[in-house]
């Protein structure tokens, strides 16, 4: 018998004791050299047999945890692994574009943003602000539909087709405000305006008085591996301002991408399109 270290997780007034038992899962799993059994598993954690199974039954379903179907043990699953890289690749990613995004603040003196795609959403990995005193709110971890943020918009219309459609299918467009586009005709229609000028434009899309302009990153291999935006109130970046403003965040998409590894002979396109 595999002879493992009683887990626990600190008291804490926000537990929800299904995640937290899941977790303490993982990390016995983790912590120990060899598969584990149920059998184990319930004595370590102090748990009833019927309880750690149906936990392990719905971490196996999300490839959390793997059982051997042989001797019926359980490891950690591959899906780990899956996130794992994705987190790593996001601190990389992060530190690789922090001088470009800090560039973009002092070019446009407005709030910069760095994005990535999880499926049909934008997930916000990092914020730098200008000195102003009206500013865009910091939204670092924050999730917005893609649909209606610029960088979102941006980064859709650089996947490919099949992928696109794919998500497009999965999306509820829903109204954010009196100007967000809310029929699948219509943002196929801005997708395509994207990715002839090279960047997209929010106007007004998500949040109402804010406007944003944002281009996607693409690495080594070509694809699409994040996005920049600047968001600001519409009083400052005008409609008039918005090529100004997407010259710059393109610049910046543009020398985070050849940082990746990225060359192409199109970028004419994506550091000097305009409306």
């Amino acid at each position: 018998m595999v002879r493992v270290p009683r887990l626990g997780i600190a008291d804490s007034p926000y537990r929800v004791q299904v995640l937290d038992r899941a977790v303490e899962i993982l990390d016995l799993l983790g912590s120990c050299q060899e598969d584990m059994s149920l059998a184990e598993l319930c004595a370590a954690l102090k748990l009833h047999k019927s309880t750690v199974h149906r936990l392990t039954m719905a971490l196996e379903r999300h490839r959390l945890v793997e059982k051997n179907a042989e001797s019926g043990r359980y490891r950690l699953g591959l899906k780990l692994a899956e996130l794992g890289s994705k987190a790593l690749a996001a601190l990389s990613l992060r530190d690789r574009a922090r001088p470009h995004l800090a560039r973009l603040v002092h070019e446009t003196d407005e709030t910069v943003h760095l994005c990535i795609l999880d499926d049909c959403h934008v997930v916000f990995i990092e914020d730098l602000e200008p000195q102003r005193s009206v500013r865009s709110v910091p939204s670092a971890g924050r999730r917005a539909p893609a649909y209606c943020t610029a960088v979102g918009k941006a980064m859709l219309a650089a996947l490919p087709e099949a992928d696109l459609h794919a998500r497009l299918r999965r999306m509820e467009l829903k109204p954010r405000t009196k100007r967000t586009i809310i029929t699948p005709a219509a943002l196929k229609s801005d997708l395509r305006s994207v990715r002839v000028r090279g960047y997209a434009v929010d106007d007004e899309e998500n949040d109402p008085g804010v406007r944003c302009v944002g281009a996607a990153v693409y690495d080594l291999q070509g694809r699409m591996a994040a996005g920049i935006s600047v968001s600001g109130p519409a009083f400052r970046i005008t409609k008039a301002k918005v090529a100004e403003v997407a010259r710059h965040v393109s610049g910046a998409a543009v020398a985070l991408s050849r940082e990746l590894g990225y060359e192409t002979e199109n970028w004419n396109s994506l550091q000097f399109g305009s409306d």
